[in-house]
């Protein structure tokens, strides 16, 4: 016997939110503990390898196992951050530091220790002459040993940064421009419900329509649409035997002229004249690619942008404020 799931389109909407806040709160921390210098490299590249895996960038993932377990000279991604790394010492012979990193930070230890420990003799005989030159010789391989290894570590940091901060960013921006719509997304849901509610009642169809993305279902949609609008217009300007002067023009207002009774409104509504040519521009335009689709073969995204350019606008002449 077949089981009815449970995940309701709330609870997914709940888990995408979950995850995307994960990732963002992940990003976050990576960023800090990079900046700060607040945990060990490799401790970086684990949580970064899950920060790659949960964003799915499958070039970073494999890069960032290179790191942890090493690079390999018939690998492309290999090849390609041994070169973004600093890792090459013969590129051409495909010589270089093939390690992970761990094995550098573990080599920068143990070079600093040696170093350290390096003294240079006092006496200024022969003897110590010699001996002075081949400590000096050995400090010296040993700082420019130290100073290579060092260089690729900054280099792997530098790109975690740069991967990090750019997911983070994105994120950030991604959630604010989800939490602008969703409150503007309200605000126009309640003007709508007030003024006109049953044009909020044709919203879900539409959606569903757009979700099944195919011919059929997109004419469908475009047809409600062009009906939401022509519902728009009878809610908040209802059809009479008047005429209105705008701009010179003389418009019927009658049930067939769905338009001049919409730019009607907002003549009322907003004394800005550039405010006025603007949405009438934007009605006009509207209203013909609507109604055109609804007679071809318009894509999935196409519908989808119209239908939300039509909410949009609903929104917009709904939060005109009088004489304003």
């Amino acid at each position: 016997m077949s089981q009815v799931s449970n995940i309701t389109p709330q609870s997914q909407g709940v888990r995408k939110q979950s995850r995307s806040q994960h990732v963002l709160e992940l990003a976050r921390e990576l960023l800090d503990d990079i900046e700060l210098s607040r945990t060990p490299p490799e401790n970086l590249i684990l949580k970064a390898s899950r920060l790659a895996r949960w964003v799915g960038n499958d070039e970073i993932r494999l890069w960032l196992k290179r790191e942890m377990g090493g690079y390999y000279v018939n690998c492309e991604t290999s090849l390609k951050y041994m070169s973004l790394t600093g890792r090459w010492t013969d590129k051409e012979n495909k010589r270089g530091y093939w390690g992970p990193l761990a094995q550098h930070e573990a080599a920068i230890l143990a070079e600093k220790s040696k170093l350290s420990s390096m003294r240079t003799p006092d006496s200024s005989s022969d003897y110590a002459l010699a001996a002075i030159s081949s400590v000096t010789k050995s400090m010296s391989s040993t700082a420019t040993y130290i100073a290579t290894l060092s260089g690729i570590r900054t280099r792997v940091l530098a790109l975690l940064h740069e991967f990090v901060s750019n997911v983070y960013y994105e994120k950030e921006f991604d959630s604010l421009a989800e939490s602008i719509f969703e409150n503007y997304k309200k605000e126009v849901d309640l003007l709508i419900s007030q003024h006109c509610g049953d044009v909020l009642e044709k919203l879900p169809a539409v959606m569903d329509r757009l979700s099944d993305g195919d011919v059929e279902s997109i004419t469908h949609a475009m047809t409600t649409c062009r009906r939401i609008i022509e519902s728009f217009a009878d809610s908040i300007f209802p059809a009479s035997d008047e005429i209105i002067e705008i701009g010179g023009n003389k418009l019927k207002l009658d049930a067939s002229k769905h338009q001049n009774r919409i730019n009607a409104f907002i003549h009322q509504r907003t004394n800005s004249q550039s405010r006025k040519q603007r949405l009438r521009q934007n009605l006009s335009n509207l209203f013909d690619r609507v109604s055109s689709a609804v007679h071809s073969e318009s894509t999935a995204e196409e519908a989808r942008a119209l239908f939300l350019n039509t909410y949009l606008l609903l929104g917009e002449i709904l939060h005109l404020d009088i004489r304003k």
